[in-house]
């Protein structure tokens, strides 16, 4: 027989996937009694519900499915805290929520998929009325489980397959960026150091992908020529980021004219490795950051940046889930060129934002 889970942390959906054998949307349809329209063997729903019931999870569930009155709680899961746009659009999210007399509950987790999923049940066990995911690495896996218990959730920054999505517009967003990087550098006569780079990201990720083919496309028409060889996208680890650079200019000899940097955090990485460098490594450099914060308009050479619309972002997405959307569309938000030396005139950048009566 199997033992009942005795450690400090709960029986999730993922244990019982793990210990029968069955895919985490099983495990859901099976505990939330929707097996049948799924078309799952009675046999393997009746063997879930026994083990969830012997661990102790199945009690849990019931009550959360169960939810009848309103808590007055909506979540939201960030990747971080410590991004200018994370943090605007956490503050943002709470001066909604409050603004609509509830109680907001936000809560980061380190783009890691399992702290994902746990942070997200935890919310549903405390009967959150509804959920705004952002940034997710799997958002799939996250409606999976707000399914399971008829929870309204919709995702912003990074869409999904199974929910309404709010995004940035990240191709035209980059294609403005690297069209204006490309407009602004010097000319050079240099074959290597000539050309614009592209810094940071992870290619798997949606918004990385997207900003990439925007990059691919404007060098190509721009320029007529490929852009394989200018990418250097393994993350957005600031020190990862350092030593894409480092490599980058020990090989083409000093920094190229043009760099399109894919994101705060890389900026940051990118920072350090500059830190080394002379202040004349910087006469002949233009600088696309697609991230925003105006401490940039103070640097000794010139940056351009693309600041999302959080404010846009929030408002949307409570727009979304407050009017019982069917299906998963895909909303995109125009971001904006903020060219070197200016600052955004939006009222989220100076962190008392507070939404009109």
């Amino acid at each position: 027989m199997t033992k009942k889970r005795d450690t400090a942390g709960k029986t999730t959906i993922y244990d019982l996937a793990r210990s029968t054998g069955a895919s985490p949307s099983t495990v859901s349809a099976a505990l939330s009694g929707t097996w049948r329209s799924r078309r799952i063997k009675e046999s393997t729903a009746l063997e879930i519900q026994r083990l969830a019931e012997e661990q102790g999870y199945t009690t849990n569930l019931q009550a959360r499915g169960l939810r009848k009155a309103r808590s007055g709680l909506i979540g939201m899961v960030v990747p971080a805290h410590f991004t200018r746009f994370f943090s605007s659009m956490s503050q943002i999210f709470e001066d909604h929520v409050r603004a609509r007399g509830m109680c907001p509950v936000v809560v980061s987790t380190l783009r890691d998929p399992a702290e994902e999923r746990r942070t997200v049940e935890t919310l549903i066990s405390y009967a959150i009325d509804s959920l705004f995911i952002v940034g997710a690495t799997d958002p799939d896996a996250l409606s999976d489980i707000c399914a399971a218990v008829n929870l309204k959730h919709v995702n912003v920054d990074l869409p999904g397959t199974k929910a309404p999505s709010v995004i940035t517009n990240n191709y035209s967003g980059a294609r403005q960026l690297t069209r204006e990087i490309l407009k602004s550098m010097p000319r050079s006569g240099d074959p290597l150091r000539g050309k614009v780079y592209f810094i940071g990201g992870a290619q798997w990720d949606f918004a990385t992908a997207e900003r990439i083919r925007a990059f691919r496309d404007v060098v190509a028409e721009e320029r007529g020529e490929s852009a394989d060889g200018l990418i250097f996208a393994q993350s957005y680890d600031p020190d990862v980021s350092a030593g894409d650079l480092r490599d980058l200019c020990e090989r083409i000899g000093g920094l190229p004219a043009g760099l399109f940097i894919n994101s705060a955090f890389v900026f940051e990485g990118v920072l350090k490795y500059f830190a080394t460098l002379p202040p004349e490594a910087f006469n002949n450099i233009v600088i696309g950051c697609y991230d925003y914060d105006p401490l940039a308009s103070f640097l000794h050479f010139p940056v351009i940046m693309v600041r999302q619309s959080v404010d846009q972002l929030i408002a949307e997405a409570f727009r979304l889930i407050e009017s019982d959307v069917a299906g998963a569309p895909c909303l995109q938000i125009e971001p904006e060129l903020i060219r070197p030396r200016t600052f955004s005139s939006s009222p989220n950048e100076t962190f008392h934002h507070r939404i009109p009566n």
